[in-house]
């Protein structure tokens, strides 16, 4: 662990190689997020930004029960920059209360692999809508049980639909407690890449933090930018920008190093899936 995040209250943060591995660690309570555990998130993955040793992250959850319960509805909860978010007599003052939990809301450019261990559900999406590619154990369920309790699913369907058709956002969003996605529906519907076995759920993490981090970073994460750029701006607009992410992009070192491995005739050996 990172003597920067020893004192951690609501996550855990360890250092393998060169991949960071965040794990909520509220198991007692779902792992849902408190005001803590978001200010804790936005520490890290603004830290992350920095630390060049670091080229992936993997967001996990502690136990195998769930990922996140969405919002933890127990304590108090106060936006970060101050102002309450229930309750308040101004229903246009109302507050995101997870506007900073996710990795791309702090402006965390490097892949986030979504390693979900269990139920995932309401506030939860805050964080799956921003990883880049999630992997699902076999016992996981995604749902949205706002409609239930008479609250308008907002913030968290929105984000949704960068990483579900949206007629599958609309069912989830609109059914409530009535229904939950299974890890092989979530698969098909392409929110999750790859289903596996819970006790080899952090192995397969592993395997695919690892096979991305072997790669040059400036590569990966130019390459990132631009398939969010992609997503954001559709596709004529983000051709706009494509030149200016793909010239920040350029790494002389390392393309010089990729054309002599194409030259030499070695080949990684692939896995297929």
């Amino acid at each position: 662990m990172s003597s920067q995040f020893a004192d951690l209250e609501t996550l855990r943060y360890e250092e393998r190689g060169s991949v960071a591995w965040v794990t909520l660690d509220r198991p007692d309570a779902l792992n849902a997020f408190t005001a803590t555990m978001q200010e804790e998130c936005r520490a890290v993955w603004r830290s992350l930004r920095t630390n060049d040793d670091i080229r992936v992250v993997v967001l996990t959850a502690s136990g195998d029960r769930a990922f996140c319960a969405g919002i933890d509805r127990d304590e108090p909860f106060t936006a970060l920059e101050g102002g309450a978010i229930y309750g308040t007599s101004n229903n246009f003052m109302y507050d995101d209360p997870g506007d900073a939990l996710g990795p791309k809301a702090n402006d965390l450019w490097k892949p986030v692999i979504g390693a979900i261990n269990g139920m995932a559900c309401g506030g939860a999406f805050y964080l799956l809508a921003e990883c880049d590619i999630l992997i699902a154990a076999e016992h996981a369920t995604f749902f949205d049980p706002h409609v239930t309790y008479g609250m308008a699913a907002v913030y968290e369907p929105m984000k949704m639909l960068t990483k579900m058709p949206f007629g599958e956002v609309m069912r989830m969003s609109l059914t409530g407690n009535a229904e939950r996605i299974t890890a092989g529906t979530a698969l098909r519907m392409g929110l999750v890449s790859e289903v596996v076995p819970g006790d080899e759920l952090e192995a397969a993490a592993t395997r695919l933090s690892d096979s991305i981090a072997a790669n040059p970073p400036w590569a990966v994460q130019g390459t990132l930018r631009a398939i969010w750029a992609a997503q954001d701006l559709g596709r004529l607009a983000s051709r706009d920008v494509a030149a200016a992410i793909y010239a920040a992009a350029m790494d002389p070192g390392a393309l010089a190093d990729g054309s002599e491995t194409f030259t030499s005739g070695a080949r990684p050996e692939p896995r297929l899936r």
